[in-house]
């Protein structure tokens, strides 16, 4: 069986699969289940395009590593075939705990085990069916690699996780302002004492990057209508869940039902737990969601209207906190009119922030290198006032309530 395929991206054109163990992972049911898990959660409900897939994230940061593996080598820094198929693996495998939706199955019904913990499960499986051919690849992955630069490509400020999901979510959502030139950066990477940095020609191309990143997570990632409806998901599964523990029958593939009827911690995610993820999907959530609409229970079936026929709350976003009294008026409101208890209120009315941070100086900085061999914090190093004001925290206040 010829294992060297050529995939065909939207973005990057042709895509090469580098060897057979590449492939064969590809072929694997574990990571087939991305071909059925949203890169965008919800976004879709506001950008109708953002369909696009973890699958097609992953293949996309293969490209990039292979383009940065060449880079680099070109440049004479030393990467062995071993350390090459390592971080391929590794990029390939970064996403693969991510649940239904992303995001939204962590906080409802998977409790206390975050998606980079569950890809880290997975890998380690993954490693026992292919005889530890995975083992320098979770080395890698975890940061335990002497090699600083080879996990900076996998999880840094300017990983190619980041470089491929700015310009592909930026591609799907038609949102230009995301659109990061991801060739040109990779071709201004160099390894400096074993960490990755950037050379001075490429700094506009960062500050670009990082105000690119900003300026996505506000008007894509962060959206209002999307955080709203991610926010109702979590709370139709979090209902959902609540009447599953109160022994009541609720219409969901068997894997769903699984994890609704089952109280999931770290410590219980055991392999047959592992098993039941894998075969869990947005298909699942968006069937069960479907025919929770027709529950007896009111809460539930508002709710998962509200998601099925795009009927979504009001939501406010402000740059300060809002006042308890108004809190107080909208909570009453809408208790009189729903006709429920103080408790059952939480699903109705949405309090909490948000936040993004662009750039951090503390968490592994973008070092500029200058052809004197100095290195520079790209903060440093930049003419751009604004970079200084992008290292602060953005925290924003929302409340979202029926309208």
């Amino acid at each position: 069986m010829n294992k060297l395929k050529i995939i065909n991206d939207p973005i990057y054109g042709f895509i090469t699969i580098p060897s057979e163990l590449i492939f064969d992972i590809i072929e694997h049911r574990y990571f087939q289940r991305l071909r059925r898990v949203s890169q965008m959660g919800m976004s879709y409900m506001v950008y109708p395009g953002a369909h696009h897939t973890r699958f097609q994230h992953a293949i996309g940061c293969i490209h990039l590593m292979q383009k940065a593996v060449h880079v680099l080598r070109f440049k004479g820094v030393e990467i062995s075939n071993a350390e090459e198929e390592a971080l391929q693996v590794a990029i390939l495998l970064h996403d693969i705990g991510h649940g239904a939706f992303s995001h939204a199955l962590e906080h409802s019904i998977v409790n206390k085990i975050s998606h980079e913990e569950i890809s880290l499960k997975f890998m380690e499986e993954l490693n026992i069916e292919f005889k530890g051919k995975l083992t320098l690849a979770i080395k890698i992955f975890k940061g335990k690699h002497i090699r600083k630069f080879l996990n900076q490509l996998i999880s840094s400020q300017l990983d190619i996780d980041r470089l491929d999901y700015l310009r592909r979510d930026s591609f799907y959502t038609g949102v230009a302002e995301g659109n990061v030139n991801a060739e040109r950066l990779i071709t201004m990477l160099n390894v400096k004492e074993e960490e990755l940095v950037v050379e001075e020609k490429g700094i506009y191309s960062v500050e670009k990057f990082i105000i690119a990143r900003r300026l996505m997570y506000w008007q894509v990632y962060l959206h209002k209508t999307g955080l709203v409806a991610e926010n109702i998901l979590v709370k139709v599964l979090q209902r959902a869940k609540e009447l599953a523990e109160k022994g009541e029958k609720l219409e969901a593939s068997k894997a769903l039902q699984f994890f609704l009827y089952h109280k999931i911690e770290k410590k219980s995610f055991d392999k047959t737990v592992l098993e039941t993820f894998s075969q869990l999907d947005d298909y699942d959530i968006i069937a069960a969601v479907k025919a929770w609409q027709n529950h007896t229970d009111v809460i539930l079936s508002t709710l998962s209207k509200a998601i099925i026929q795009r009927k979504l709350p009001k939501i406010r976003l402000k740059n300060y906190p809002i006042e308890k009294e108004e809190v107080r008026r909208i909570k009453k409101e809408i208790q009189a009119k729903y006709k429920i208890s103080e408790t059952e209120l939480s699903y109705f009315v949405m309090e909490g922030t948000v936040s993004n941070h662009a750039y951090s100086v503390k968490q592994s900085p973008i070092h500029i290198l200058f052809k004197n061999g100095k290195l520079k914090d790209i903060v440093a190093a930049s003419d751009h006032l604004n970079l200084q004001a992008l290292t602060k925290p953005v925290v924003k206040y929302y409340i979202s309530y029926p309208k």
